[in-house]
């Protein structure tokens, strides 16, 4: 499995960005496809995933009601549509796939199999 992660740039605060990950894979629907950031000094955190197709989206608590994940299978791509962006939002933003992660382990980095190269984004005036 190839993931390709785009999209990152520089937006001032209050900004919107889309990122995208799209996949190499035959079985892109069956993964489960997750972000997940990495701030300058800081360990890399859960952002959002989406289940196998036709399941839930899941967002961590700093992002929710501002990020949407969403995944168009036709295309194997999985976009993060960023609204209100903060500074504190600046990070290299990573895509991850698995086939066959739990719902209860969705949230680790440590159990995606495959992972894309990052896309940075910066949220500065």
């Amino acid at each position: 499995v190839q993931l390709q992660a785009s999209g990152g740039g520089l937006v001032q605060p209050g900004g919107s960005l889309r990122l995208s990950c799209a996949a190499a894979v035959g079985t892109f629907s069956r993964q489960t496809i997750a972000w997940f950031r990495q701030a300058p000094g800081k360990d890399r955190e859960f952002v959002a995933a989406t289940r196998r197709s036709g399941g839930s989206t899941h967002y961590a608590d700093s992002v929710k009601g501002r990020f949407t994940i969403s995944r168009d299978n036709a295309k194997n791509t999985v976009y993060l549509l960023m609204n209100s962006l903060r500074p504190e939002d600046t990070a290299v933003y990573y895509c991850a796939a698995d086939p066959s992660i739990i719902l209860s382990s969705l949230r680790e980095c440590r159990h995606y199999e495959y992972w894309g190269q990052g896309t940075e984004v910066t949220v500065s005036s």
